[in-house]
C-alpha cells in the first residue's frame, strides 16, 4: 500500500526512459530478451518479506498502543510519526545508501526493522505490561514504555526509508529495456507481500495474542537480511551513471530548499496531501472504529486486504480503461472517490439495527461497510497514486523533472503526520461525542454525532479535490499567459 506503491510507479516510469537509452546504444534485433539479473529476484523476495513484516503489524497500532494504556491521542500520533518517517526520510537515505551500496544499506535496514520491531512488543515480552481488553481514554502507561515504543517506530522508520530506495533502484538498474515487466513484477510482489503480512499475522495473533503480530515481522525481517547476505548482489551500473558524481547529503539538503523555493510545488503538495490524509485513516480512524464501536475483537488485518486485493485484480483493468486520462482528472477523480469512501459508512448508521446489526449472522453490517471503504480507497489510490508523479514532472521546470521527482513522497508525509492526531480527534470528540459504554463495553455512538464525523473527513477530501482542480487551472493560465 501507498509509499511502495507509489515509490514503484515512478521508479518503473524513470526505468523505462534509461531502459530505452541502454537498448538504443546497444541493439538488439533478433535477439532474445536478456534473464533478468539474479539481484532482480532477490532483491523482489527481499520486498515481500519486508512487505509482509510491515504490514504483519500496521493494522494494529492504533489498538495495540491503546490496550497498552498510551490514551485517545498518542496511539494514532505515534502512528503518523511511523509513516511520516517512511515517507521523508528516504529523500536522505536513498543518498546514503548510493554512497555505501545497496547490499549493507539492506543489510543495515533490516537490522535496524529487526530491532525497532522486538522495541514494539518488548513492552509485553520484556517489560511485563499487560494488554487491556479495551482501550482507554486514558494515559496510564509508564514513561519508559513510551520511549522505547517510539524508540521503536522511529528504528522502523529508518530501517523501512532505506529499503525504499534500494529495492525500487535495484529493479530499475536490472530492468534493462523489460522494464514494464520488470516493475509490474515489483508492484505484485509488493501486494503479494502484503497479502502474505496480513494472513499469517492473522493466524499467530488468534493463536498466541495481539504482541505476536511483532514477531510476526521480526521473522520475516530476519528472513530478508538472511536473502540479502545469501544472495544478494550489487546490480550493474550503466558506465555514464558510475561517471555522474554522487550527491552529498548536504547537497539534498540544498536541494530541499530549491525545491520548495518554488511556490507552484509547494502549493502542489499541500492541496494534493488531503489525499494522504485520508488513505492514512485506514489505520488510523477504521482500526479505532472497530475496536470500540462495532466488534470486541475485530479482524483488522482480515479486512484491510481489501486493499491489495482491488490493487492486484483490478489494476490492469483500471490502467486500460482511464490510462489515457489526464493526469490532474485521475488524481482528481481518486480523491473523490477517497472522499467517497469515508461518506458511506453513514448508511448503516441509520439502518434498522445500527452498524452492529449482523450480516448473514456473523459480520456487523459497519464492519463490512469498513471492508468496502477499504476496497474504494484502492480504488482511489488505482488512479492518484502513479499519476501524481506523472504530474509533477509536467509541473517540475525544464531540466528539474528528476530534482523534484525526488520529493514527489512530501504529500504522503504531510498527510501521514497531520493524519494521526487529527484523524483520532474527529474519532474522539466528534464521532464519540456523547457515547456511553454498553455492557460489551463497546461505545453507543449518537448517529448525528458519528454521521459528522464521517461527513467531515468527506469534506476533506472534497476540499482536497476542488483545491486540485482550481491549483490545476491556476497553473494552465499561467503557463498560457507566459507563453
Amino acid at each position: 500500500m501507498g509509499g511502495a506503491e507509489r515509490k514503484g510507479g515512478i521508479s518503473g516510469r524513470n526505468a523505462a526512459t534509461s531502459g530505452g537509452a541502454m537498448s538504443n546504444s546497444t541493439p538488439v534485433a533478433d535477439k532474445a530478451p536478456d534473464k533478468f539479473h539474479p539481484s532482480f529476484w532477490s532483491a523482489n523476495t527481499t520486498e515481500l518479506f519486508e512487505r509482509g513484516a510491515y504490514y504483519a503489524m500496521a493494522s494494529f497500532v492504533v489498538i495495540y498502543l491503546g490496550r497498552l494504556g498510551m490514551g485517545k491521542y498518542w496511539p494514532s500520533t505515534l502512528n503518523g510519526l511511523l509513516w511520516t518517517l517512511v515517507y521523508f526520510l528516504p529523500i536522505l537515505s536513498g543518498t546514503i545508501a548510493d554512497h555505501v551500496g545497496f547490499k549493507k544499506s539492506l543489510a543495515l535496514a533490516f537490522v535496524l526493522l529487526t530491532g525497532g520491531y522486538f522495541l514494539m512488543g518488548a513492552p509485553v515480552w520484556v517489560g511485563g505490561a499487560q494488554l487491556a481488553e479495551k482501550a482507554g481514554d486514558a494515559v496510564t502507561s509508564p514513561m519508559w514504555m513510551a520511549v522505547v515504543v517510539a524508540a521503536g517506530m522511529i528504528l522502523i522508520g529508518i530501517g523501512g526509508s532505506f529499503v525504499k530506495p534500494c529495492i525500487s533502484g535495484t529493479v530499475q538498474k536490472t530492468a534493462g529495456a523489460r522494464a514494464t515487466l520488470a516493475f509490474a513484477i515489483f508492484y505484485m510482489v509488493i501486494n503479494i507481500g502484503s497479502l502474505f503480512g496480513r494472513g499469517v499475522s492473522y493466524v499467530v495473533r488468534t493463536q498466541l495474542g495481539l504482541p505476536f503480530i511483532f514477531a510476526v515481522s521480526m521473522a520475516s525481517s530476519v528472513i530478508a537480511l538472511a536473502v540479502v547476505l545469501l544472495t544478494y548482489r550489487e546490480p550493474p551500473v550503466a558506465a555514464e551513471v558510475a561517471a555522474k558524481p554522487k550527491r552529498s547529503v548536504g547537497q539534498i539538503l540544498l536541494d530541499m530548499f530549491l525545491v520548495l523555493r518554488n511556490p507552484r510545488f509547494v502549493l502542489f503538495l499541500l492541496v494534493n496531501s488531503g489525499f494522504t490524509f485520508l488513505y492514512s485513516q485506514v489505520y488510523n480512524v477504521l482500526p479505532l472504529y472497530l475496536e470500540k464501536v462495532l466488534e470486541k475483537k475485530p479482524p483488522v488485518d482480515i479486512y484491510t486486504m481489501a486493499n491489495p486485493f482491488v490493487i492486484v485484480f483490478f489494476q490492469l483493468l483500471v490502467t486500460k480503461l482511464f490510462g489515457k486520462m489526464k493526469p490532474i482528472r485521475s488524481i482528481v477523480v481518486g480523491t473523490l472517490i477517497i472522499a467517497t469512501a469515508m461518506l458511506i459508512n453513514i448508511v448503516p448508521l441509520y439502518l434498522a439495527g445500527g452498524a452492529r446489526a449482523l450480516v448473514a449472522g456473523a459480520l456487523p453490517l459497519g464492519s463490512l461497510f469498513v471492508v468496502m471503504t477499504v476496497a474504494l480507497i484502492a480504488f482511489g489510490e488505482l488512479f492518484a497514486s502513479a499519476r501524481t508523479y506523472e504530474y509533477i514532472g509536467g509541473l517540475a521546470p525544464k531540466g528539474q523533472e528528476g530534482l523534484f521527482l525526488g520529493y514527489a513522497n512530501l504529500p504522503m508525509a504531510i498527510g501521514s503526520l497531520t493524519g494521526g492526531p487529527v484523524g483520532a480527534w474527529i474519532f474522539n470528540e466528534v464521532m464519540c461525542k456523547g457515547a456511553v459504554k454498553n455492557d460489551q463495553g463497546l461505545l453507543e455512538l449518537q448517529p448525528s454525532q458519528a454521521a459528522t464525523g464521517w461527513i467531515i473527513l468527506m469534506v476533506i477530501g472534497l476540499v482536497s479535490a476542488f483545491s486540485l482542480w482550481l491549483y490545476n487551472r491556476w497553473i494552465t493560465r499561467t503557463a498560457t499567459s507566459e507563453a
